[in-house]
């Protein structure tokens, strides 16, 4: 069986993730570089894709594909999947894993959510600390209805999609976090908790691990602001993967984040569609899909209803086709 593989774009020197990283043996990491990229990147154990090398594999997606963005990590996903990848892990190079790091098994019996609750914090039940994922929506901050109770969790047996394990110190939080609080933050240890069909919660791209027969899902729009990338994606996942008979899982912080530099004022500016956008996207989605479809038909078909509502534009299906044909070709 392959090796798993881990995925990261970066545009800085290897950092304390990526050696890290790079020196287990259960992992192949794949970096996907970008113009910025230092043009000596170089580090033991890992398969660099420099600019020339992404355009050298042939696929479609560089033909739309912009550069200086987080998007280059796709080249990355099809590398893998090309290399015959069974479960890819996204990450970034400041998440520096904790020794041992590994998801729990894609299929299992786990603490699971009630169903139908619409989105829940579930960063509350990892700590007491007032703190929400980013692309939480904004007016359910202070609603603790929307707070999963431990009481409420019951063991279930599930097949997970996508596992998003949590992040010490620094985690995925919005501006409107850090700008107003900004603690730092160290979860607390727990099992990990799945949310069934019609209960939902923003996810990221930073220490997450999708299936096989989720990889279509790992697309990353790129022609929508930065900070929207990853939520959307997550946002349109969760409907698709319901209808397929797959859930959502989170785990306890597996890494330590020392966050790359930001400027809280633009992350703020990024997030705008974050803010405005969760429920339009998860309204669209459910009227677009249909179980009977394939993955990768949901997928276009979501992002078409998307685009008849104005969150996506024509250049992003066109992006998504071009994506869909190399999984295809990587799959058939």
């Amino acid at each position: 069986m392959s090796k798993t593989h881990v995925v990261i774009t970066s545009i800085f020197a290897p950092t304390k993730a990526v050696t890290k990283i790079a020196a287990m043996p259960e992992y192949q990491l794949v970096v996907a570089g970008d113009k910025k990229s230092p043009a000596d990147w170089q580090a033991d154990g890992v398969h660099y894709l420099s600019v020339a090398d992404q355009e050298a594999q042939g696929f479609r997606m560089s033909e739309k594909l912009p550069f200086n963005h987080y998007g280059r990590k796709m080249i990355g996903y099809l590398h893998a999947i090309k290399a015959g990848a069974t479960v890819i892990v996204d990450t970034d190079d400041d998440n520096i894993p904790y020794d041992g790091w590994v998801f729990p098994a894609f299929e299992g019996q786990f603490d699971t959510a009630p169903a139908n609750k619409g989105f829940v914090n579930i960063y509350k039940n990892f700590t007491s600390h007032h703190i929400w994922p980013r692309g939480y929506p904004l007016d359910l901050i202070l609603n603790t209805d929307h707070n999963l109770k431990e009481a409420d969790l019951t063991a279930e047996t599930a097949k997970i999609g996508f596992w998003q394990g949590l992040a010490d110190s620094d985690p995925d939080v919005d501006a409107i976090y850090r700008l107003v609080d900004n603690t730092e933050i160290f979860f607390d240890k727990r099992a990990p908790i799945v949310l069934p069909e019609g209960t939902l919660c923003p996810f990221n791209s930073q220490n997450t691990a999708v299936r096989q027969e989720l990889f279509p899902l790992l697309y990353l729009p790129a022609y929508v602001t930065f900070r929207f990338t990853d939520i959307l994606r997550g946002l349109v996942a969760q409907p698709i993967m319901w209808a397929h008979g797959y859930r959502l899982g989170f785990t306890e912080a597996t890494v330590l984040q020392e966050r790359n530099p930001h400027d809280y004022v633009k992350d703020f500016e990024s997030e705008i569609p974050c803010y405005l956008h969760p429920n339009r996207v998860i309204a669209a989605v459910k009227r677009a899909i249909d179980p009977a479809n394939t993955v990768s038909e949901n997928l276009r078909r979501a992002y078409a209803e998307l685009a008849t509502e104005n969150i996506v534009t024509a250049q992003e299906i066109e992006l998504l086709e071009l994506w869909l044909a190399d999984v295809a070709a990587l799959t058939k």
